[in-house]
């Protein structure tokens, strides 16, 4: 358990390279140990940007934000350098150095939150207002950064206490001949309350709509397809497809825009039993995402029949509120005669429910599908431009693209101890290029020759064909180094795993 009373320090800005970056130190010892990273002499004026130098590699320009008015409520000190990942880097750890400790994710927030400078639910807005890919998502994570949901709850809340504090004066000054609340005006009261607290309910299901648009769950076991599956309902490559299991560990979100409608499409990582960090995480993403979905696609792979796994994952699709439809998938591998009595398992599993044999390689019954999760979903605006096909960052596609050649290139034992972590992604539009440089983590020190393989030739292979992978992507001719390094424990790691996105 980390301490709220250390100085911390983190980078503030996203990761790769930029023109700018911030790093951020918050607590107690922040103005001292701001001082001696930077060569200025003189005071640090509160609020005021000074221009200096770094003991480090770099000029920066610094701002001291003194307690209690800062971000954090603390003592504040931000550095403003060239965003070069190293120079960054190099700012922390002199920082570390001088006793600071590194942040965790969302420290400085909690921090806030702590301090009584933001409450949760304005908490909860920075990370909307991050993540917002529409204007009216921004808009609306604003107005509740701005507080418009916490003081519409405080009203109802000053209110109800008011009702109270009536009544029980009512209830124990009996004899005094006062009424404390006359019944007509406390039924019109609580009327009032009553349409005031279901207006915010139905505001928060507007805003649910807003912030996250209906969405569809595509949920299933390992390798049954359903990567395969949003590929074809999307009509593009989002999420990567190999033949080994736990091949999707994020949850990946690709957009469908039909001419009267808008579907958001949620690819899961496999439903197993999870015995390490990484994979209990990679299903609770898959849980969670059957919690939010409007509808739910259960992907079955018809190739390897009903197993006792899908029959309780049916079984508990039966009692969400999402509906559900059911996908036989891989139907170009079974004929009539198997196809048949799997349907009918599924229907007594899921009476009423639609079961859909689906080959999403050939693209047979795909626009079916598509007709039904239309059918299923209520009228809801349209968040996303018509061309945009999901809201994965590119650097998180150029990794998975990379992640899927090393899948594909490797043996057995070697791709679940391994992760890609994109460290430069640069657009040179002058020259139409895309430089980038990849490194492939190992758990383990002999991975890594296995991976590099004889003379680099595999490594080169992987190389060649993601590089390949991400030109026909982004339409530019592309520059990839691509590197291997053993990190032991990172998938053990909870700290580095969310470093990873995972």
């Amino acid at each position: 358990m980390f301490s709220t009373t250390d100085t911390i320090v983190a980078i503030a800005t996203p990761p790769g390279r930029g023109g700018i970056g911030v790093v951020r130190i918050s607590g107690p010892d922040a103005l001292p140990i701001a001082r001696r990273l930077i060569t200025h002499q003189g005071e640090l004026s509160p609020r005021h940007a000074t221009f200096t130098r770094t003991h480090a590699i770099d000029q920066v320009v610094v701002t001291y934000f003194p307690s209690p008015h800062s971000y954090t409520g603390e003592d504040v000190v931000e550095l403003s350098a060239h965003g070069s990942p190293v120079v960054l880097r190099a700012i922390v750890e002199s920082a570390i150095a001088q006793a600071a400790r590194l942040a965790e994710p969302g420290e400085f927030t909690l921090r806030a939150f702590l301090n009584g400078r933001i409450d949760l639910m304005q908490a909860e807005a920075v990370a909307d207002l991050i993540d917002a890919v529409t204007p009216l998502q921004a808009r609306a994570a604003f107005d509740q950064l701005e507080g418009t949901l916490t003081r519409a709850i405080a009203d109802i809340d000053a209110a109800l206490f008011d009702l109270v504090a009536r009544l029980e004066a009512s209830v124990d000054f009996p004899d005094e001949g006062y009424h404390f609340v006359e019944p007509a005006t406390l039924a019109r009261a609580v009327d009032d309350l009553l349409t005031r607290t279901s207006a915010l309910l139905a505001d928060a299901r507007r805003g649910r709509l807003v912030r996250e648009g209906l969405s569809i769950a595509i949920v299933g076991r390992p390798n049954v397809g359903k990567s395969t599956l949003l590929n074809a309902l999307v009509g593009a490559k989002v999420a990567i497809v190999t033949p080994k299991p736990q091949t999707t560990r994020n949850r990946i979100l690709g957009i469908r825009t039909l001419p009267d409608a808008q579907v958001v499409f949620l690819d899961t990582p496999g439903i197993h039993e999870g015995r390490s960090l990484i994979n209990r995480r990679m299903v609770e993403v898959a849980r969670q995402a059957l919690g939010e979905a409007d509808v739910v696609l259960a992907v079955i792979d018809a190739s390897a029949g009903v197993t006792p796994a899908d029959r309780e994952l049916v079984a508990g699709l039966a009692a969400l509120r999402a509906t559900t439809i059911v996908v036989l998938s891989k139907r170009d591998r079974v004929g009539p005669p198997a196809l048949l009595p799997l349907m009918a398992t599924l229907g007594t599993l899921l009476p009423g429910g639609d079961i859909v044999p689906v080959s999403a390689r050939t693209g047979e019954n795909v626009p079916a599908v598509l007709d039904l999760v239309v059918k299923a979903l209520p009228e809801s605006p349209r968040l996303y431009p018509e061309d945009e096909y999901t809201t994965e960052t590119q650097r998180f596609l150029v990794q998975e693209l990379i992640r899927e050649q090393l899948f594909l290139q490797t043996d057995e034992e070697i791709p679940y101890g391994t992760a890609v972590e994109v460290e430069e992604f640069t657009e040179k539009p002058e020259r139409n290029v895309l430089v980038l440089r990849a490194t492939i983590l190992v758990d383990r020190e002999g991975h890594k020759g296995i991976i590099i393989g004889k003379g680099g030739e595999r490594l080169r292979e992987i190389g060649r064909r993601a590089r390949l992978e991400v030109e026909a992507l982004f339409g530019l001719k592309v520059f990839l180094e691509l590197f291997v390094r053993a990190e032991p424990g990172w998938a053990r790691n909870a700290r580095r795993l969310k470093e990873l996105g995972l």
